[in-house]
């Protein structure tokens, strides 16, 4: 298996319609493009929720929200579930971070199973799974954790202050040399004050690099996650990208004021939340989106960069290389911000694999319509580094097949995503419980259901509706949809998710005798009886 690598680059809060390759007019994305066009695109991959922490859970696991309980943000991932670097560790392959994984250590479950965080076993337990090359969340407010060592870098090249993250990195300055938090919408306008090779993205790529270089002498193939911190907010961004696109660039927003005539009341409390209030207003989509499509740009080209640099160490023919999101961005569309709920500017994301093996020459350039879950890039690259996915863990489908130009006759016919709306102020709106606040979708393609615990479900009929904006969820013409798709979500949810620690090799065999083989007589009549299923089972 020597000389197969993977590259897993992850931004955050992407969304899939940002890029050229997925069709925006006026957003030129060359790089990400071209791997596009050296492997498949993928039109319809969701993930198994539209907020960060749980989403990337169900990346780094294979698992979906319901089964590894990483429900929110700063939930920590269970000690003990198994993540994609113990699958990958088992075959030989290192699965190291640069950037940002959101995980949250489960620290009372390793307490109370003696294990010490600072151990070996303790920090890939921490880390997801990943060996910390440099471990970067992005969001550094002071008082929010341990700082990075983005700020160590930062001062040592003369970028001092109580937070260089924050004051340099993301931040503006005034027309009176005040300082401008960029955290704040009406900022995203101007250049952060750190030059352009300074900032995250930049230093981010470098880093990647180091480790690439650093592993060649190594002799373990590895996984590199490599996870951007954007275009995440703070939406601001260094010159010459702040300004690279203005009002012109800026598509029309997807929304209806019938959306706002008699909405779901999920969906109500979610378009009064102050975000979305604010991304309801032109004025703000104006100053933000430039700044987003910048943010983007910078991206593709450190992506440029990256590319080259395994052209030039010969890596190219050797990685397999996948580009993704967690999730996308409202940005105003359907008068939401953030990302909270299940249209596909949120919970549909870019999937682009470029697989350098000679078996999936077939397939370069070309896009690929099969339904698709974030939580099928584990049993991938488990698959791809020549390992078998343990079906009774891992609850994603290895892509591998569509890879190389074939789709299995039983492949998925729906996708689901959850979404815990507890840590939300619409939780306090709708003076919900918080164990009610829970929403699934089912989607097969063309019908959208989302079930909503405590209220009516919602549906979008994406082939008469692909911009969602008409609810049919009390349609009583649709109520046979509705039916089914309620269906399809109770198998899923009834569907066996929990029996990680015994594999089905081991469950094959037993009801064939191995019971009697074991010595085990459970309702035999006599000694011929007995005998008699010895001989069918060739037992002597």
């Amino acid at each position: 298996m020597l000389g197969k690598n993977i590259l897993f680059i992850m931004c955050d809060q992407l969304r899939f319609d940002y890029l050229g390759c997925y069709g925006h007019p006026h957003l030129k994305t060359p790089n990400i493009d071209a791997l596009a066009a050296r492997g498949v695109r993928f039109d319809r991959a969701y993930v198994q929720s539209p907020i960060c922490g749980p989403s990337r859970m169900s990346f780094y696991t294979g698992r979906y929200m319901r089964s590894h309980g990483a429900n929110w943000n700063g939930f920590p991932l269970c000690v003990g579930e198994p993540t994609l670097g113990d699958h990958l560790a088992e075959l030989g392959v290192r699965s190291v971070l640069v950037g940002k994984t959101h995980m949250a250590a489960d620290l009372a479950g390793m307490q109370r199973l003696g294990i010490n965080p600072g151990s070996a076993l303790g920090v890939r337990l921490s880390e997801c799974g990943f060996e910390p090359y440099e471990r970067d969340d992005g969001l550094h407010p002071l008082g929010r954790g341990a700082r990075p060592a983005y700020d160590t870098y930062l001062r040592e090249h003369g970028f001092d202050a109580t937070n260089p993250w924050e004051e340099w990195a993301n931040s503006a300055d005034g027309p009176s040399d005040e300082l401008l938090n960029g955290w704040l919408l009406a900022h995203a306008d101007k250049p952060a004050r750190i030059p352009e090779e300074h900032s995250e993205t930049p230093y981010t790529t470098r880093r990647a690099m180091q480790f690439i270089d650093e592993a060649a002498s190594d002799g373990h193939n590895w996984c590199l996650h490599l996870s951007y911190i954007k275009p995440h907010w703070p939406y601001i961004v260094p010159a010459p990208y702040h300004d690279l696109y203005g009002r012109q660039d800026i598509t029309a927003p997807v929304r209806a004021e019938a959306e706002r005539a008699d909405p779901h009341p999920v969906y109500r409390a979610l378009m009064a939340q102050r975000v979305s209030r604010n991304f309801a207003r032109d004025a703000v989509r104006a100053r933000v989106i430039p700044a987003y499509m910048g943010l983007i740009k910078q991206i593709d080209d450190q992506l440029g960069h990256l590319f080259r640099f395994l052209d030039e160490h010969g890596l190219s023919d050797s990685t397999m290389i996948v580009f993704t999101s967690d999730h996308g961005d409202y940005l105003g569309d359907h008068w939401l911000g953030e990302k909270d709920f299940f249209h596909d500017c949120t919970v549909k994301v870019p999937l682009i694999i470029a697989d350098p093996s000679p078996q999936a020459d077939p397939t370069r350039g070309t896009a690929s319509e099969a339904l698709v879950e974030a939580i099928d890039l584990v049993p991938s690259f488990v698959e791809y580094c020549a390992g078998a996915p343990q079906s009774n863990v891992i609850e994603g489908r290895s892509l591998m097949p569509l890879l190389r130009g074939d789709k299995p006759d039983d492949w998925r016919r729906c996708v689901f995503s959850e979404y815990d709306y507890a840590m939300l102020e619409a939780r306090l709106t709708l003076n919900q419980p918080i164990r009610d606040c829970r929403l699934y979708m089912a989607f097969d393609g063309r019908w959208k259901y989302v079930h909503a615990t405590g209220f009516r479900p919602l549906l979008f009929d994406l082939a008469s509706d692909p911009q969602e904006l008409v609810d049919l969820g009390a349609d009583p013409r649709h109520e046979a949809e509705r039916a089914r798709l309620r269906e399809a979500l109770l198998d899923w949810a009834l569907t066996d998710h929990n029996r990680i620690t015994t594999p089905d090799s081991r469950i094959e065999g037993y009801a064939g005798g191995q019971q009697l083989r074991s010595g085990i007589l459970i309702g035999y009549w006599d000694e011929a009886e007995l005998a008699a299923a010895r001989m069918q089972l060739g037992i002597l």
